[in-house]
């Protein structure tokens, strides 16, 4: 049985536990507190699993997989049924530029580490932290709002099947919302995000269902 850390409120963690879930591949799920004692993940133990010390860790046999993009195409190779990919090399490319979209363009920039730094290290205030997270969410969902404008269905990012793109767009709805972002504007985001949300390998992975959460 695989074994994955995470931790509940991780938006990058809660994609594994989402492409898990719809794979029906039962893990062990290991709780890393990002905060308790200045962040679990920096401790030399888990470091010695994972060297980034950052969530989700996969560990699979004897292989350690991090990176949650990294980890969800490995399960999507490993047990590709009922796939999270789409067919044709095209909507995969659509997918995967969502998904790139969200991973690399919209969470590293509101990523803790990143949000500790303007802190700690330049100073910058709660409320001038706050900003810069809402800032880049609206940048990105910006941008993603005229996307899945194109999209064929109001349930799904692409196509008319769930894909990684839906993996990866419902926790980053859940920051926004935590954020205290307005959603008017993004009313295609808003409806996928709903759909998505009525489905078990969503709703039964979100950050309150989690035993770690607090």
């Amino acid at each position: 049985m695989p074994t994955l850390y995470s931790y509940a409120r991780s938006s990058a963690a809660w994609r594994v536990r989402i492409a898990l879930a719809w794979k029906a591949v039962a893990a062990q799920t290991v709780p890393v507190h990002l905060l308790a004692g200045g962040g679990e993940q920096h401790s030399a133990s888990y470091r010695a699993i994972n060297p980034q010390g950052l969530v989700p860790c996969l560990l699979d046999g004897d292989a350690a997989i991090a990176q949650s993009v990294a980890i969800c195409e490995y399960l999507e190779e490993r047990y590709p049924q009922p796939p999270l990919l789409p067919r044709g090399p095209l909507e995969r490319a659509r997918v995967r530029s969502l998904v790139q979209a969200i991973a690399c363009d919209i969470h590293p920039l509101n990523n803790l580490r990143v949000l500790q730094y303007l802190k700690r290290t330049l100073g910058r205030s709660p409320a001038e932290v706050d900003d810069w997270y809402r800032h880049w969410i609206r940048v990105g969902f910006d941008s993603l709002e005229v996307q899945l404008a194109r999209a064929e269905s109001l349930d799904y990012c692409v196509g008319h099947a769930l894909s990684l793109a839906d993996v990866f767009l419902v926790p980053q709805v859940f920051n926004a919302r935590r954020m205290h972002i307005d959603l008017a504007d993004y009313p295609r985001i808003v409806a996928i995000d709903a759909a998505l949300g009525r489905l078990p390998a969503f709703a039964d992975t979100a950050p309150s269902k989690q035993p770690d959460f607090e």
